[in-house]
């Protein structure tokens, strides 16, 4: 297997993996999300249906393309990155779902979304217009972190 092929197919585990562990999290206890009080500038529940299913194939698109037409070290640089980013994001989905933690989720989200930013540039500094497919991923992991953080704020501690 030539060393372009396996970089690929890393980033489809990678993006594949954090599809489906983020949707088994998300889906662990709905009842209780349908019932968290919501910050102001909540987008309506459609949103995150349009949003993640594109922000998924906006990795496989730019990570693909920096796998199969970049040096070897772009492309290991954007899996470390995106591979560190995607942990974390994991995190938030675990921790905010699961046992409710909101502070530990929103603080593992908010360096998801800096490393989200982190990797643009190094999409972009690897093959531009990867970066620029990034760039509305990006916006929307700050979104999150903004939503995130209103979520901690507006549940009392336990709660």
């Amino acid at each position: 297997m030539s060393a372009r092929v396996a970089l690929a197919a890393a980033v489809v585990v990678l993006v594949a993996v954090y599809a489906v562990l983020s949707q088994r999290w998300v889906s662990a206890d709905p009842g209780w999300y349908d019932a968290l009080p919501k910050p102001a500038w909540q987008p309506p529940p459609w949103v995150f249906g349009v949003a993640w299913p594109l922000n998924f194939l906006a990795l496989l698109v730019g990570g693909i393309a920096i796998a199969w037409t970049r040096p070897s070290g772009d492309a290991l640089r954007f899996l470390a990155v995106l591979a560190v980013s995607v942990v974390l994001a994991l995190g938030w989905a675990h921790e905010f779902y699961v046992p409710h933690e909101l502070g530990r989720a929103a603080v593992a989200l908010v360096v998801a979304a800096a490393l989200t930013w982190a990797l643009v540039l190094v999409a972009g500094s690897s093959l531009a217009w990867a970066g620029w497919v990034l760039v509305p991923y990006a916006l929307w992991m700050t979104v999150a972190t903004s939503l995130s953080v209103g979520y901690w704020r507006l549940v009392p501690a336990g709660g």
